[in-house]
């Protein structure tokens, strides 16, 4: 079993180091990540430059690679032969903050799990809800141990080619952790909002800021398990595809001239 380790924090980041050494027992282990912190970077692949790499051990002395490239790109050198040989299983994180309802859809863990998926293998994105105001270095010890367990599960009976897990784990010790649930996408509340400043030049720039999403913690969302003390495991697939529309989009007439139906789908 040849694990792929991977985030979107950057190579020098505890999660990445936490989620190695989870999953060390379980197989051997090869860690490929980027040089820098990608966070919300979504799911991006680079295709406009050519893509360096380097070794560059972890802290615990162990070797690793780190790439100029984005989390989905740490993925496809991978796949692709960089290390030399096949990779089974792609495990990214531990994101120090949750991924949680629509976040799957800006986050570089998530996404990095997602180009797993996308060449057929089995992956999982791993996130911790540490609090925004967290001041020092987040405590991944339960994280740690809760990503082996899962890991090892996903190791004895394998996921549908087009799956992944996304799995964000309360910041609890592990002996406050209520246990496991299974879970849908919740209902993720952005607050964003734009701030339009001028640079000394005169020229308009502009942030988006805005207070930190919050989400409705509804029973048997993943955020309604985060927030009931419990481990939240999402699966998810690559079709996106809304099946329950096709009957109202059916009879939309999508040509006003000639009035022709829209096709059943097949």
């Amino acid at each position: 079993m040849h694990i792929l380790v991977t985030n979107d924090d950057g190579i020098h980041a505890p999660g990445l180091l936490a989620l190695a050494q989870a999953v060390r027992p379980l197989g051997k282990v090869s860690v490929l990540a980027p040089d820098r912190n990608w966070s919300a970077s979504g799911h991006v692949k680079t295709l406009d430059r050519p893509l360096r790499v380097k070794e560059m051990p972890l802290e615990d002395g162990t070797s690793a690679f780190a790439t100029d490239g984005a989390p989905s790109d740490c993925v496809a050198l991978a796949i692709c032969n960089f290390l030399g040989e096949k990779v089974d299983l792609v495990v990214s994180g531990i994101n120090p903050y949750a991924n949680l309802g629509h976040d799957v859809t800006y986050s570089g863990t998530v996404t990095a799990a997602m180009e797993a998926a996308i060449w057929g293998l089995p992956a999982i994105a791993f996130s911790l809800d540490s609090p925004k105001n967290h001041l020092t270095l987040a405590d991944f010890q339960a994280a740690e141990q809760v990503a082996r367990q899962i890991t090892r599960a996903v190791i004895q009976n394998g996921l549908p080619e087009g799956n992944l897990l996304n799995v964000n784990i309360p910041f609890l010790p592990m002996n406050q952790i209520k246990g496991y649930r299974l879970t849908r996408m919740g209902l993720r509340v952005y607050h964003d909002k734009l701030d339009s400043r001028v640079d000394p030049r005169g020229r308009p720039y502009y942030w988006i800021s805005g207070d930190s999403p919050t989400g409705i913690p509804e029973r048997g969302s993943d955020i309604g398990a985060v927030a009931d003390g419990f481990v939240s495991i999402t699966p998810l697939k690559l079709d996106l595809t809304a099946y329950s529309l096709f009957p109202e989009l059916n009879q939309w007439e999508w040509d006003q001239e000639i009035g022709h139906p829209l096709l059943e789908s097949a």
